[in-house]
Order: structure tokens, then C-alpha cells, then sequence
């Protein structure tokens, strides 16, 4: 009685305590288990299956589990915009819009697809000229869409600064290392970076649509990494509202890197790249008056990497270095600046909301004391 009591408050609160979160995410997944395995059986059915390649498992799973991280993030989704908890959850946290939800999706369902594609091809390459049985891979099948079910659904009614930032780091491993394995010119790195987004084939989809995403990931993290800032004084207010500016300008700009490829766009693609590289050299060096309570080693590191730059600049006009090396050094330690700012605001927001929580036990404590003490 207790245990089916248990589970029925869990489907009425789903998202009301961290517990009942992972509660839920544990019965998508078995949900998402069963509906993988089943089909899994369907399509596998009375034949030896490939682990990589056409009609194998890896096939299966990627877009299998692409399609599962899509119905689990937007149920997360869901659950957090609707009912109680959700709606006192979505107050603590900045608004998310629609085309946040819908790039947010997109990346996870990107990370399902190349993620388990690129294992099984790994797997394959381990495993040179295995099968798997249809009954094993229809269980394997289930147990990858189980997971992606579960993590997607995590991320979706968890979703914080760090969260993001490691949302954000994933997919742009998986994106750009997809791009590079795909390229069908093996020597595009003589050239440049963007040379992977000429083509017209998966490789230059993979790229650009990856640079597109991510740049309205980062719109979306300048709205949440913004948000627990101190903003108290007209100063800090200021200050919090030009990073925010900087961060979808940086967003905004990557973005159209992506829609305007370097072979058909050559000046909106080099304007769009060297806008950004401009925008977050001027947000790192004005942060220390900008966001006066950002840590002082974090701001010390932005200037290393700005330096970094500067050096490698003159490494490519020297000609020691290509311009591919130029572009992917810099490419990382930007989106790198990026994340460790969310983790850094997200360490705020954990030491805002502790000295909120304290306060309000001593405020209670007080009251307590006060209602309890004898009167004279």
C-alpha cells in the first residue's frame, strides 16, 4: 500500500523534490526501455545484426535515441512550465523562450544521434566483423534508449547554468568532431576551419548546423547566466545588462557564421567571425568594472586567454602557424571562457541561494525564540 502510494504521489508531483525527479527519469527510462526493445525486436527480427553501417544497431540506436531525447526533454519541459511546482520552479529561474526550448531540443537530440552513431562505429572497429544476435541487440537497444531517455529528461527539469555549460561543451565536441571525420576532403585543415562548412555534403551540414545551434545555446546562456548576478545598484545593473548584450552579440554572431558559408558569403562569414572575436576581447577585459563580483582568478584567466590570442595572431601574420590552428585554438578557448563563465555565475547563484536559505533559518530561529520566550 505504501509503495503504490509512493508512485501515485510521484506521477501527481513529478518535478516537486530531487527525488521525485529522479524517480520519474527512472520510470521514463524503463518507459523508453520497453518502447526500444519491442521495436527493437520488430526490426531486428530472425537476422544476425551489424553494429555499425546500414540497417545495423548503431543505426537504430542513433536515431532511435535522437527521437527519444526529443519526446523526454520536451516532457521535462512540459512538467517544468506547468502545475505547481513547475510554476514555482520556472519563477526561480529566467524565462526560457520558445527558441530556446526548440535549440535546446535540437542539441540533445544531436548529441543522441552522433554520440551512439559514434560509439557503435568505434564498437565496430573493436569488434571487426562481429554480429549481434536479434534478441541482444534488441535489448542493447532498449538500454541505450533508456539512458538517453533519462539523462534528456534530467537535463530538461534540472536545467542551471552548469547544466547548460555542460550541455554546451558536449555538443560542440560532438558536432565538431562528427564534422571532422565526415569531411570528404582529407586535407582541409590546410586551409581553415570554415572550409568544413563548404561543402555539400553530411560534413558541411554537420558543421554549420552545429554553429547555428550553438549559437542560440549561447543566446540562452546569456539570459541564464546572467540572471543571478548581483544587479542591487545601478552599477551592478548596468554592468549585468552589457554582459548580457556581449553574450547574445557573441551568440547572435556564431550563429550567422554558420548561415553564411565562407565559400558563397565570404564577407558576412568573415565579418561574423572576426565580430565575435572582437566583441568577447572587449567583454573579458572591461569584466573586472563590469561584474565586479565575478572571482578574481576567473577574470585573471580571461586575460590569459586574450593573450593567447594576441599571441597566436602573430603567429599566423609570422606564418608559424596556418590559420586552421589559429581558428581551432581559438575557437576553444573561447567556447571553453564561456563555460567556465556559466559554472562561475552558476557557483554565485549556489552561494546566493545558501545565504538566502540561512538567513531565513535565522530569521526563523528568531521568531521562534521570540514566541517562546517567557514574558515579564
Amino acid at each position: 500500500m505504501s509503495e503504490s502510494s509512493s508512485i501515485a504521489r510521484i506521477l501527481r508531483h513529478p518535478i516537486a523534490s530531487a527525488e521525485s525527479r529522479e524517480s520519474t527519469a527512472l520510470l521514463i527510462g524503463a518507459g523508453a526501455f520497453v518502447v526500444g526493445a519491442i521495436t527493437g525486436v520488430i526490426f531486428f527480427w530472425d537476422r544476425e545484426v551489424p553494429i555499425s553501417g546500414r540497417g545495423s544497431i548503431g543505426d537504430f540506436v542513433a536515431i532511435g535515441g535522437a527521437v527519444i531525447a526529443i519526446a523526454a526533454f520536451l516532457f521535462g519541459c512540459v512538467l517544468r512550465s506547468r502545475g505547481r511546482e513547475g510554476r514555482a520552479m520556472a519563477a526561480s529561474r529566467p524565462r526560457v523562450h520558445w527558441f530556446d526550448v526548440a535549440a535546446l531540443t535540437l542539441a540533445h537530440a544531436i548529441i543522441a544521434l552522433l554520440g551512439w552513431a559514434g560509439l557503435a562505429s568505434l564498437l565496430s572497429e573493436s569488434f571487426i566483423g562481429a554480429t549481434v544476435y536479434a534478441t541482444s541487440a534488441a535489448l542493447l537497444a532498449g538500454v541505450a534508449m533508456a539512458v538517453t531517455a533519462y539523462m534528456s529528461y534530467l537535463s530538461a527539469v534540472n536545467l542551471t547554468p552548469m547544466l547548460l555549460s555542460l550541455v554546451l561543451a558536449v555538443f560542440l565536441a560532438v558536432g565538431a568532431l562528427a564534422s571532422m571525420l565526415s569531411a570528404t576532403d582529407p586535407l582541409w585543415w590546410q586551409k581553415n576551419l570554415s572550409t568544413l562548412g563548404i561543402s555539400d555534403d553530411i560534413s558541411a551540414l554537420a558543421f554549420n548546423l552545429t554553429l547555428i545551434v550553438a549559437g542560440v545555446m549561447v543566446t540562452t546562456i546569456a539570459h541564464y547566466a546572467t540572471a543571478f548576478l548581483p544587479h542591487s545598484t545601478r552599477s551592478e545593473s548596468r554592468g549585468r545588462a552589457l554582459v548580457r548584450i556581449a553574450l547574445v552579440l557573441i551568440g547572435v554572431l556564431l550563429a550567422c557564421v554558420g548561415i553564411f558559408p565562407v565559400d558563397e558569403f565570404l564577407e558576412a562569414h568573415n565579418t561574423a567571425a572576426t565580430g565575435m572575436a572582437i566583441v568577447y576581447v572587449a567583454m573579458v577585459l572591461s569584466l573586472r568594472w563590469l561584474l565586479p563580483s565575478m572571482p578574481r582568478i576567473f577574470i585573471l584567466l580571461g586575460y590569459v586567454y586574450v593573450g593567447v590570442i594576441v599571441v597566436l595572431a602573430i603567429f599566423f601574420i609570422t606564418g608559424y602557424y596556418n590559420l586552421t590552428a589559429v581558428e581551432l585554438v581559438a575557437a576553444v578557448l573561447i567556447f571553453s571562457w564561456v563555460i567556465l563563465f556559466l559554472r562561475n555565475t552558476g557557483a554565485v547563484e549556489t552561494v546566493s541561494e545558501r545565504s538566502a536559505l540561512t538567513d531565513a533559518s535565522r530569521a526563523d530561529a528568531a521568531h521562534s525564540h521570540e514566541v517562546g520566550a517567557p514574558t515579564l
